[in-house]
């Protein structure tokens, strides 16, 4: 029997409804000129270190924006599903002020990652910036809610919020894109591990002691960096924004990103500071007949 096939009808579309409008936002070269001044704005502000680390994640494990806009999503929704319920407004209310509260650090930890990375994309840049208009309009309306709420207006209080919810949707549909098309958070390195065999990098005279080193070991760019203690490798895409370590400075075995300041232990990979939140890959090297080989480590 014939195996099935789908018919046209079946077939996710190439396209959403929305995509037109995305597109057309990463093309909108006007945005550049604000995207840009805000953009290096909170790069100055906001240098490497504790405050920086902390709302980037690097204690985390992950960037912490996403997580924090579910308190803020789930609590406006919530609030909007209770109107359509006609629950009591008390419960809506709560869930609103959970909402704005909640709103300061998400947009803090989300304004962040977004500087980082504008930088270098443009798309992100102009997209990011709407998406940013989007979310003070969306939160300008719940506040709005509450207030009428507040002072007996329900009933424009639950169309205040309806009209929230719909600015929201299209807010988060854009900080979707951002995140899962864009690759704005995930770990740089996630899809290119590095080899997991013996593979040859160069030959042993080319790497001198305390020099970083970039070096290609099938399709992934390697960092290699000589000690007294032996040849050290780790990948040489910063997980963070995918910039080149080997550009940056080595101090003993320490190599900084020339981006954002993010900090590596050349022997495991392993962070020292962040913005970054995943540690590199880390290689283990042999050195044969005067060539240096790579493979992914295989310790732990």
């Amino acid at each position: 029997m014939p195996a099935s096939t789908s018919s046209e009808e079946d077939r996710t579309p190439a396209s959403t409804p929305l995509r037109p409008v995305v597109e057309a936002l990463e093309q909108m070269t006007a945005l550049d000129s604000a995207g840009k001044t805000i953009g290096k704005a909170v790069r100055d502000r906001l240098r490497p270190g504790g405050f920086k680390d902390a709302i980037s994640g690097t204690w985390f494990g992950h960037a912490v924006h996403p997580p924090l806009t579910d308190v803020v999503i789930g609590s406006f929704l919530g609030a909007s599903l209770l109107d359509l319920l006609g629950a009591d407004d008390k419960s809506a209310q709560r869930l609103l002020g959970v909402g704005l509260a909640a709103a300061l650090p998400t947009a803090v930890t989300g304004v962040n990652d977004w500087a980082d990375t504008e930088i270098a994309d443009e798309a992100v840049r102009r997209v990011g910036l709407v998406h940013a208009s989007a979310n003070v309009s969306a939160l300008a309306l719940y506040a709005a809610s509450l207030t009428a709420r507040r002072s007996g207006s329900r009933g424009r209080g639950v169309a205040l919020t309806l009209a929230g919810t719909t600015v929201m949707t299209v807010s988060g549909y854009l900080g979707g894109h951002m995140s899962y098309v864009r690759g704005v958070g995930p770990n740089q390195t996630a899809f290119d591990p590095g080899p997991g065999e013996w593979t040859v990098v160069g030959d042993s005279a080319t790497f001198k002691d305390g020099e970083p080193h970039a070096a290609v070991a099938e399709d992934t760019p390697v960092l290699l960096v000589r000690h007294g203690d032996g040849l050290h490798a780790i990948h040489n895409r910063c997980s963070h924004r995918g910039c080149s370590l080997s550009e940056g400075k080595v101090e003993g075995h320490t190599v900084t990103c020339p981006c954002h300041g993010s900090r590596f232990d050349v022997r495991d990979g392993s962070i020292i500071g962040g913005p970054a939140t995943a540690p590199q890959p880390a290689f283990e090297t042999r050195e044969r007949e005067g060539k240096v080989e790579i493979r992914l480590s295989r310790r732990g």
